[in-house]
């Protein structure tokens, strides 16, 4: 019995590109900064108290790391109090947004998405990566598609091994 010793790896020769979102993903911490905290009663919120807490708040807490500012509470907050909170923290934290983790993961993958050249990708077969152990968010897999339809052959989803085809380019 005659056994081949020559393994073709198809994958390799396929000319498939594999793009990881997961690599994108910026580092730091992210943090929840709920300002039900900072409600009377956890109903209002009382302009004199608010300020007196934005005066002796340690800020420096949040040096380097992306706050999403948010109220869990049902509460009507005025915005004020939200812009008065991030221009305490801008001068600490790597980012600051309105709204929950989620919405802050969405934004920062997306500004990494955004710094993509998608002329590199001209005319490639890509595949998007989708199984991993870091967390990405649907949002950030559709915010790469629409930067990368315009310009590339096709894009699939999954491993180069086993695709779900998701567009193909009539040429």
């Amino acid at each position: 019995m005659d056994i081949q010793e020559n393994i073709v790896n198809k994958v390799a020769q396929s000319g498939l590109v594999s793009v990881d979102l997961a690599d994108l993903k910026p580092a730091g911490e992210r943090v929840l900064y709920d300002i039900k905290d900072n409600l009377f009663h956890g109903l209002i919120l009382k302009e004199k108290d608010f300020r007196e807490f934005i005066k002796t708040h340690n800020w420096e807490q949040y040096t380097g790391k992306h706050i999403a500012i948010t109220c869990s509470a049902d509460a009507i907050v005025p915005t004020w109090a939200y812009m008065l909170l991030a221009t305490k923290m801008a001068d600490y934290a790597s980012t600051i947004i309105y709204g929950n983790l989620e919405d802050l993961e969405i934004y920062l993958f997306n500004r990494e998405i955004e710094k993509l050249d998608a002329q590199q990708y001209k005319d490639q077969r890509i595949v998007v990566k989708g199984c991993g152990d870091i967390y990405v968010p649907t949002a950030s897999f559709v915010a790469l598609t629409s930067k990368l339809f315009p310009v590339v052959k096709s894009i699939m989803y999954g491993e180069p091994c086993s695709t779900v085809p998701l567009y193909k380019r009539k040429d």
